[in-house]
């Protein structure tokens, strides 16, 4: 392991190392969270590079094509996966050199160009989401199916309120709060 995924791997755990005893729930909450989402995401990206000699980013791109199998705009994509048009290009370039996808022009839009994933890329990244499938379900296996169950509907309660906040601004508090 790299020094790179250690220091990711610290820099997670420290998030919950400066919490007090008389902090906030929500603080605490919002730290778990944060040092939780960092451990997850930092096993995906070890479990990519290791197994499929990939990254996270190529593996979220290739997701994004795999639903549309129309193909996407490259505007698209930037939006989708919230980067620069340059980062979607570097990214297109490597899979396109690579055999995953193809590009084509767009036929009202002289312009943009359509990725799409080729037929080896097709097959290549159901092999990575079948892993990728495998690895998210044992990373929460501490948890029951029903404590599973009950996460997901808790933060489904949470997300709209925070979508909400953004909207007006980027105060994701809830314009009402509830006590339970």
């Amino acid at each position: 392991m790299g020094s790179i995924d250690d220091a990711a791997l610290a820099g997670a755990l420290d998030h919950e190392t400066r919490v007090q005893a008389h902090d906030h729930t929500a603080l605490k909450l919002w730290l778990r969270l944060l040092t939780c989402t960092h451990l997850i995401e930092g096993s995906v990206r070890r479990k990519l590079r290791s197994e499929f000699e990939s990254t996270l980013p190529r593996f979220d791109l290739l997701a994004q094509l795999e639903r549309h199998p129309q193909g996407l705009k490259m505007s698209e994509l930037s939006q989708r996966l919230m980067v620069t048009g340059g980062n979607v290009t570097g990214l297109a370039d490597q899979l396109e050199s690579e055999g995953w996808i193809t590009r084509e022009p767009v036929a009202d839009d002289r312009r943009a160009i359509r990725l799409k994933l080729s037929p080896t890329g097709r097959r290549r990244f159901a092999e990575m989401a079948a892993g990728h499938e495998r690895w998210v379900i044992s990373l929460f296996e501490a948890l029951s199916r029903d404590e599973q169950q009950q996460l997901l509907r808790l933060l489904g309660k949470l997300k709209p309120g925070l979508l909400a906040g953004v909207q007006r601004g980027g105060d994701a508090r809830p314009a009402e709060r509830r006590r339970s």
